[in-house]
């Protein structure tokens, strides 16, 4: 009978070593990684030399929805000295032991299949940086190139227009197919014909509403940020729930993410385990795809990058591939510009950086949702003044020397609930010497719900500079009338005047997969209502 066999009644379909690494150290980077394949119901086993994963595991399983099946302790011999080990078989999801006592006997004894093992002495501390980018995954090393694509011509965005913020609600078989396709258990080229279907259909409402500048809905995305974890070199996707070894109080951060009704299960969120690269494009695939289904402008919209470093710089994690949270921005800004390029290249006539924590930075206060915000401030955090100022220079960085008339800036209070009081509230003074300075000649910006404050908030903003104006407050669809949203856009043509004003939304429609504000259906009622704002104005 194999060890395995004694140590469980059942036989894992996967077994690894996880040598000394505890739960906030990088082992649950590891179960992520052996456990998403796995079938519902498919059992893992888990090998630690860490005694503190007795208690952390158990905790894990219950925060996850998986199910530990059993625990064992035994030992084991390294360098002629026996370590305590413990043993531990989890079920991906609920576990349905076999109907038959005798089959799981018997099967007891198949061979599971086998990661190599890791053998670490408990103690030797200096092994750890190695050793856990060794493991987690293979690093790779970035090709950083050395010319990058010029401009493409792009159509012209007519003031008053009509611009679909980005988020669309997706169907919920594609919503399937994107977890399947996360987990590793969807090949990508099923995945992405889901998800051209999707977009198809996105694009389709849009232009059916009146939209003058479309996007592609964002199918292929998990949410509006921590996509680019699964697309960018040395960088993985977990859900939110495993970061509670790695905050400073996993109590509070449970509290938050109740208060934020935030689907902790289900948003994922980037862990750097290397130097960042990119040899995947983010978001150029979704702009040539939905070229060849529309004549329409495109808009895209990318993750800022004090929001990427926001969100990424974890100890334990990302500080194994840079020392300080300034090396890792340095990397973000890298390989955001690349996108960009390859982006206006490609003909995209307007791309907007999102930055929404800005407001958390200003407004946000631990213990009320806006510490932990959509998953963009769980790093460090200084002073309102340092963290405004590494801001600045960040997107100063990203922008330099690129066509300001087709980049953008989007800030908002926080769009994961349609319950207004959950977000933050405050107005844009604070904010205005930062947008103000910025190589951008659009500010996309969250403006008819009352948490946003009033217009004259936005004195000092440039001349040269176009509000995209949040017209329609999509969390409260149902008090939204064609004469209020009229009235907005009447109110900002009088503050900046028709030329500097297109119409949108205040946020996306479904910024995170799992958690769409509104149905397909009421995101293109709301386009429709805007569209005739629209037509009432050009008169």
């Amino acid at each position: 009978m194999t060890d395995q066999a004694l140590r469980h009644p059942y036989p894992p379909d996967v077994s690894f070593d996880g040598g000394d690494l505890d739960c906030g150290n990088g082992l649950l980077l590891l179960i992520r990684k052996h456990i998403d394949p796995l079938a519902n119901g498919g059992l893992l086993e888990i090998l630690s030399l860490d005694s503190t994963v007795e208690v952390d595991l158990p905790a894990w399983c219950r925060l996850t929805g998986n199910e530990l099946v059993n625990q064992h302790k035994g030992s084991v011999a390294i360098d002629g000295v026996d370590h305590p080990q413990w043993s531990f078989l989890v079920s991906r999801g609920a576990f349905t032991a076999p109907e038959d006592a005798e089959l799981a006997e018997t099967v007891s004894a198949a061979p599971a299949a086998v990661v190599p093992e890791l053998a670490v002495v408990p103690g030797k501390r200096k092994q750890r940086k190695k050793v856990q980018m060794a493991i987690t995954q293979e690093v790779v090393q970035p090709v950083i190139p050395t010319e990058l694509p010029a401009p493409a011509p792009a159509p012209t965005i007519a003031p008053l227009s009509v611009v679909n913020m980005g988020s669309w609600p997706r169907p919920a078989w594609l919503l399937h197919a994107l977890h399947e396709h996360l987990a590793g258990r969807l090949p990508d080229a099923e995945f992405q014909a889901a998800a051209d279907d999707a977009v198809r259909l996105a694009v389709a409402a849009q232009e059916r509403a009146g939209a003058d500048v479309v996007t592609d809905g964002e199918m292929r995305r998990d949410n509006y940020s921590s996509f680019v974890g699964g697309l960018l070199d040395n960088c993985q996707l977990i859900p939110i729930t495993d970061l509670l070894p790695y905050v400073d109080d996993p109590l509070q951060f449970e509290k938050e993410l109740r208060a934020l009704d935030v689907p902790a299960g289900e948003v994922r969120h980037p862990a750097v385990f290397g130097p960042l690269g990119r040899s995947k494009p983010l978001a150029v695939h979704e702009t040539e795809f939905v070229r060849s289904i529309t004549d329409r402008p495109i808009k895209v919209d990318l993750p800022g990058p004090y929001l990427l470093t926001r969100t990424m710089w974890m100890e334990c994690i990302s500080d194994r591939a840079y020392d300080t949270r300034e090396e890792l921005a340095r990397d973000v800004v890298r390989v955001l510009r690349e996108e960009i390029h390859h982006l206006l290249a490609a003909g995209v006539a307007l791309i907007q950086i999102d930055e929404p924590v800005l407001t958390e930075v200003v407004y946000g206060q631990a213990g009320e949702g806006g510490r932990t915000f959509m998953c963009g401030a769980l790093g460090e955090r200084l002073g309102v003044d340092e963290e405004l100022a590494l801001a600045r220079d960040l997107l100063q960085e990203v922008t330099a020397g690129l066509p300001a008339d087709r980049l953008a800036v989007h800030v908002c209070r926080g769009n994961w609930t349609p319950d207004e009081s959950k977000a933050l509230a405050g107005d844009y003074r604070p904010l205005t010497p930062l947008l103000a300075s910025l190589n951008v000649h659009t500010l996309v910006l969250e403006l008819s719900t009352p948490r946003a404050g009033e217009l004259a908030a936005l004195e000092g903003i440039r001349d040269d500079q176009r509000i995209g104006v949040g017209v329609f407050n999509q969390k409260q669809p149902q008090n939204e009338t064609f004469e209020a949203v009229l009235d907005r856009a009447r109110r900002a043509i009088d503050v900046w005047g028709r030329e500097r004003v297109l119409l949108t939304t205040d946020c996306g429609f479904a910024t995170f997969a799992d958690n769409p504000i509104l149905a397909a259906q009421q995101a293109e009622g709301a386009l429709a209502m805007m569209a005739r704002v629209r037509d009432a104005l050009r008169v």
